[in-house]
């Protein structure tokens, strides 16, 4: 039983000046957590509660599905991670350090290469596969940003599970089979989820999906079809582009022809010029969308060099940076300065065409189109000269980039591609959500890496693939949090929350309504029910209330004035329904309302 008359907690009133969302807020202002540094919190007991029992659900499930735990250290050595070349790769987000000896460690932030060698270290025969194992460990990353409370830490609690297969069609099987052991604990954790589509980014692999909370706080945003099952990281949105482009007549098509644009540095005074020239006039006004925009940035790869990239997007578009991010990472995309500029004088600022780009122009430049720039679309663009711009500039005729790529940003109304596929009509919708859960097929990166093999059916040796499957334990808290969150305070499922029943004494003490109350919370926890009782006489009820209401148990048991007549008043937290009960039916009624009526 916890009594609020003894228990390390202290209740604020105001949101903490650090706090930007909601369940950071509330989590603070409860007594669940305390900031110990940026990106790290200390759990008090009622939060500890909470994330026990996330972390217990987890695991059941885990279980459940045939998975087998390991524990691994967090303090990891460099070589594995220089094997896979993730220790340059991870950039500035790991966490490194020496032992006294001067040895490299790091603060693991994932464990795929641990597990790689854990398995190699012990099988060596196709009879050990499949095998899926996992860890309930905490990570380190550090986030050049942490925010948002346990959203965004750098330090933070996974459950990270890897599966070992002969083939790709053992590593289906075991995507499968982890997929639906996510479903079911996301279903029991009481969290909203969509799975959408997503990158592996510097995970690797092929096949990959996210599973979001659709939540206004989260950092992600999503994309859902309006006509079908269509769901998307906005980072793995593919642009649906016409079919037979190879067969376009470029004779039908006029010549590119270099006009005049004094004083257009800009897309939106680009289209005012040309729907006033009437030697430029076309069937319709001119829009945006008919410019192709080229927009240079910086990369900075994991080893410190610096490569610019040039994007061709239409004029409407601009280039989204996480998107941008997710298709060149490592390498981190920046802005692209007026230093850089200088050390490149074929590009003028606001006039760049193609001409001035791509790995066979002077610059060496590479250029990235996006697909919306596919072969025989024409474009107004730069002519590489200030105030001038190429009008019918055909992709494939008059110029030829060094591939394409996804980094425009994404709207709703756009086409959704998999409708496309199938010519029919759906669009897109947007929408902002927290990822609680990742799943990966690796295949055989890391395996290959680390030379993980075993002898198959005819005695040869084959590289082991893999999958990669994560569930934020910590994260998950807040995610819940956000999810049930009201005005007045955290609202808990019975499953994860600190406690079953909330008993609030309405009173000071050293009275019949005491005892009766001390009376119900020890059947109750004879019961197998989790009771917190607020016990305390040194504040008044109308405080006992706000706590009550902020600390977010689903139930709350007021015993007070009403014992008089033989009643105690039973709270649902989540609806706020009220009803009375008569004092000899509550033990019998909590108990039932909490799953314990058999014990």
């Amino acid at each position: 039983m916890l009594r609020l008359s003894s228990l390390f907690v202290r209740t604020l009133r105001e949101n903490p000046s650090d706090a930007e969302v909601a369940s950071h807020q509330l989590m603070v202002r409860a007594g669940y957590i305390r900031r110990a540094a940026p990106g790290g919190y200390t759990w008090l007991p009622l939060g500890w509660n909470v994330y026990r029992n996330v972390e217990r659900i987890v695991r059941e499930e885990m279980d459940a599905a045939g998975f087998q735990e390991v524990h691994f250290p967090a303090l990891l050595p460099r070589e594995p991670y220089e094997a896979t070349n993730r220790w340059t790769e991870y950039g500035p987000n790991l966490f490194r350090l020496q032992d006294r000896r001067g040895v490299d460690y790091l603060l693991g932030p994932t464990h795929e290469e641990m597990f790689t060698l854990l398995v190699k270290d012990l099988y060596s025969s196709y009879k050990d596969l499949p095998l899926s194992i996992y860890q309930i460990q905490t990570k380190f990353r550090d986030e050049a940003r942490p925010r948002a409370g346990l959203l965004r830490g750098r330090e933070f609690v996974m459950k990270d599970s890897y599966s070992f297969d002969i083939d790709d069609a053992g590593l289906a099987a075991s995507y499968e089979a982890h997929r639906t052991a996510y479903i079911a604990t996301f279903q029991r954790l009481g969290l909203p989820f969509v799975i959408v589509s997503a990158m592996s980014g510097a995970m690797g692999g092929s096949k990959s999906e996210e599973f979001l909370a659709p939540l206004e706080a989260g950092e992600d945003t999503f994309v859902r079809c309006t006509s079908c099952d269509y769901a998307a990281n906005t980072e793995a949105v593919t642009v649906p582009t016409p079919t037979n482009l190879s067969t376009t007549d470029f004779s039908k098509l006029p010549s590119a022809t270099v006009v005049d644009t004094p004083e257009t540095a800009t897309i939106a005074t680009l289209v005012d010029l040309l729907n006033t020239r009437a030697d430029l006039q076309i069937d319709r006004q001119w829009t945006p969308s008919d410019t192709l925009k080229n927009v240079i940035v910086m990369l900075r790869h994991p080893d410190g060099r610096r490569e610019p990239l040039a994007i061709g997007v239409p004029g409407d578009r601009d280039v989204d940076m996480k998107r941008l991010e997710a298709q060149v990472g490592p390498a981190e995309p920046e802005a692209f300065t007026e230093t850089d500029f200088a050390a490149y004088p074929a590009l003028v600022k606001g006039y760049i065409g193609p001409d001035a780009l791509g790995s066979s122009s002077p610059s060496k430049i590479r250029y990235l189109v996006d697909p919306r720039v596919h072969h025989g679309s024409p474009w107004v663009t730069g002519a590489n000269k200030t105030g001038q711009h190429v009008v019918g500039l055909v992709a494939g005729r008059d110029f030829t980039a060094d591939g394409t790529i996804e980094a425009a940003d994404v709207r709703p109304g756009d086409m959704c591609p998999q409708c496309a596929a199938k010519n029919g009509s759906g669009t897109l919708e947007m929408a902002r959500g927290i990822e609680i859960g990742h799943i990966f097929q690796l295949g055989r990166k890391y395996a290959e890496a680390l030379n993980l093999t075993v002898l198959d059916q005819n005695g040869k040796q084959v590289v082991v693939t893999m999958g990669s499957y994560g569930i934020g334990v910590s994260r998950a808290v807040a995610a819940i949090a956000e999810a049930t969150l009201d005005d007045i305070g955290l609202c808990w499922p019975r499953e994860v929350a600190p406690a079953d029943i909330h008993i609030v004494i309405a009173s000071k003490g050293g009275d019949n309504i005491t005892d009766e109350a001390e009376r119900i919370a020890s059947e109750l926890e004879t019961a197998g029910v989790r009771v917190l009782i607020d016990d305390r006489t040194t504040v008044s009820p109308g405080v006992k209330f706000k706590d009550a209401e902020l600390i977010g148990v689903p139930t709350i048991v007021v015993i007070g004035k009403g014992l008089a007549d033989g009643i105690v008043e039973i709270r649902d937290r989540s609806t706020g329904e009220r009803s009375d009960v008569p004092i000899g039916d509550v033990v019998r009624t909590l108990r039932q309302l909490c799953g314990r009526s058999g014990i």
